[in-house]
C-alpha cells in the first residue's frame, strides 16, 4: 500500500503547518504558541477531545472509531526546538533569534496533525487513538513528565509509537530495530582535590592536574577492559578546568562528560565503575576525587512485537527493499523512552534524505517525507485498530 491518495492532496497544507511552526520555534516547556496552533488544528478536524496541560504544555487529542472496541494505540510527535541561531536561509527561518527547528520537531509535528486530520475524518478503525504532541524533548524530560501526569492511564494507552526524521537514511526509507535503538544519556562531574603549590616546586605539591590525566586516561578502560566488547558504551570526558596562573599548581580539578549506553545493565556498570575508578586513582597520587553522577534520558527500548509491526507497516508504504530492520543504533538520546518504559511500543527513522545533520544550524525538516510519515502513522492506527473478526 503506497501513500494514500488522500493525504497527498492536502500535502501542502501539511508543509505550511510544518513552515509554520519551523518560523515560530520555542523552547523546552515554553512551547505556549505551538501547543495553541496544535490545539487550533485539532479542534478544526473535529477530533472527540483535545486536552491541555499534560506534562505542562504537552497536548493530547483523542479520536475515536467506529466500532465499539476498547483498544487505545498512542501516537507520539514532540513539539519543541533548540537553542541555536539558524542560517538555512529559507523563507520560512525562524524569527525567533537564538532558537531554531534544528531537529525537525516542527515536522514531526506537522505529520502528526495531518494524521490526525485524516483520521478523524475517515475513522475507518475499530478502537481509539491517542495523538501526543510532547514538549521538552531537548533535554526538559517533557516525556518522563507526561507520563508522571498520568498520560498512559488517563487515556488507556496499551502501546505507543514515535518517529524521528533522519538525515543520511535516503528520502522514502525507514529504518528501525528490535532493543536498543537509541542511547542512554547519562552525565559525570569528578572534582579532584589536592594540594596546591609553586610550579616549580611541585614535590611539595599533588598537582590535581596531573591526577585528572590519570583518571580521563583510566577511564577509557572501563570501556575497553571492563565491558563485554559485543555490547556498546561510550565515555567522553568533555572538559577539564583548572588553574589560573602559569606558575601555579591548583588545589582542585574538575572533569565533566558523558556516558551513553544501550543496555540498563551496562549503564549500570558504567557509572559503578566511574564512582569506583576515579577516587582510587585519585588516592593512588595523594588526592581524593568526588563523582556527581547525573542519571539522564533511559536507553529508547523497542519492544519485539511492536517493532515487527511498525517494519511491516513501513514496508506497506515504500516497499520491501526500503525498510531496514536492522539498523545501527545511535548513541543520541530520546526522551520518548520513557513512553516505551511505561507501554510497549516502537520508534522508527524516516529517512530525510542528504540533508544537513540535526542539531546544526543549516539543517531544515524534508518536506518531500510528509506524505509518507503522514501515510505511516494512518497505516499503523488503522492496522493496529483493525476490525477485529
Amino acid at each position: 500500500m503506497p501513500i494514500i491518495n488522500r493525504v497527498a492532496e492536502f500535502h501542502a497544507d501539511i508543509a505550511a503547518w510544518r513552515q509554520h511552526i519551523h518560523a515560530n520555534p520555542e523552547l523546552l516547556y515554553d512551547v505556549h504558541e505551538t501547543a495553541a496552533f496544535v490545539v487550533e488544528q485539532l479542534k478544526s478536524f473535529g477530533v472527540d477531545e483535545v486536552v491541555t496541560g499534560i506534562g505542562r504544555t504537552g497536548v493530547v487529542g483523542v479520536i475515536r472509531g467506529k466500532g465499539d472496541s476498547d483498544r487505545v494505540v498512542g501516537l507520539r510527535a514532540d513539539m519543541d526546538a533548540l537553542p541555536i541561531t539558524e542560517r538555512t536561509g529559507k523563507p520560512y527561518a525562524s524569527g525567533n533569534s537564538g532558537k531554531m527547528h534544528a531537529c525537525g520537531h516542527d515536522g514531526h509535528t506537522a505529520m502528526l496533525l495531518g494524521a490526525a486530520r485524516y483520521l478523524a475524518e475517515t475513522r475507518n478503525f475499530d478502537g481509539t487513538v491517542i495523538v501526543i504532541f510532547q514538549p521538552a524533548e531537548e533535554g526538559g524530560g517533557g516525556g518522563r513528565v507526561m507520563v508522571e501526569d498520568g498520560l498512559m492511564e488517563r487515556f488507556g494507552i496499551s502501546q505507543v509509537f514515535g518517529m524521528h526524521n533522519m538525515p543520511g537514511i535516503p528520502l522514502g526509507e525507514f529504518a528501525i530495530r528490535t532493543g536498543g535503538i537509541m542511547a542512554g544519556t547519562d552525565q559525570f562531574a569528578i572534582d579532584v582535590e589536592g594540594h596546591g603549590g609553586h610550579a616549580a616546586m611541585p614535590h611539595l605539591a599533588v598537582d590535581p592536574v596531573i591526577v585528572s590525566a590519570h583518571i580521563i586516561s583510566g577511564l577509557q578502560t572501563l570501556v575497553s577492559r571492563s565491558i563485554d566488547p559485543i555490547r556498546s558504551a561510550v565515555l567522553s570526558v568533555t572538559t577539564v578546568n583548572a588553574g589560573t596562573a602559569y606558575n601555579v599548581i591548583p588545589r582542585t580539578a574538575r572533569l565533566t562528560g558523558t556516558v551513553r549506553t544501550l543496555d540498563e545493565d551496562v549503564r549500570t556498570q558504567m557509572e559503578e565503575g566511574i564512582k569506583r575508578l576515579a577516587p582510587q586513582l585519585a588516592q593512588a597520587f595523594g588526592a581524593n576525587a568526588t563523582v556527581t553522577w547525573m542519571r539522564g534520558y533511559p536507553v529508547t527500548v523497542n519492544a519485539p512485537e511492536q517493532t515487527d509491526f511498525a517494519a511491516e507497516v513501513a514496508r506497506e508504504i515504500v516497499g520491501e527493499d526500503r525498510v531496514n530492520d536492522a539498523v545501527d543504533p545511535t548513541m543520541g538520546g530520546e526522551d520518548f523512552a520513557y513512553m516505551l518504559n511505561a507501554r510497549p511500543g516502537s520508534y522508527i527513522f524516516l529517512g530525510n534524505g542528504d540533508s544537513a545533520d540535526l542539531h546544526t544550524d543549516t539543517y531544515d525538516f524534508n518536506d518531500e517525507a510528509i506524505d509518507l510519515g503522514v501515510s505511516y502513522w494512518v497505516r499503523l492506527a488503522e492496522r493496529a485498530l483493525a476490525a477485529q473478526q
